[in-house]
């Protein structure tokens, strides 16, 4: 199963992740299938790569809580609905 989560980098005290779509059984340093955006808390900056993010939650990737939470305020799920729902129609 793949999760789409957060993955730390940056420097003691000051931390930035990555959102990574990785295999669930890696851990939170390991092998990640791909790089889809990266977030900072410290200055609330957040970049995303919303195709390949709409490609893994298509795929059946669950995002974690704390990505899911990203991801909302990004309104990446308003463009996630109609692509399921289209391809629901076309089944």
């Amino acid at each position: 199963m793949v999760k789409l989560r957060l993955k730390r980098c940056g420097r003691k005290q000051r931390a930035i992740y990555r959102i990574v779509a990785i295999d669930v059984r890696s851990r939170r340093e390991g092998r990640d299938l791909r790089k889809v955006g990266f977030y900072d808390p410290i200055k609330n900056q957040t970049y995303l790569n919303v195709p390949a993010i709409l490609y893994f939650l298509d795929k059946g990737a669950q995002p974690t809580e704390t990505v899911q939470d990203i991801l909302k305020r990004a309104e990446v799920f308003k463009e996630f609905r109609p692509n399921q729902n289209q391809t629901k129609l076309n089944s």
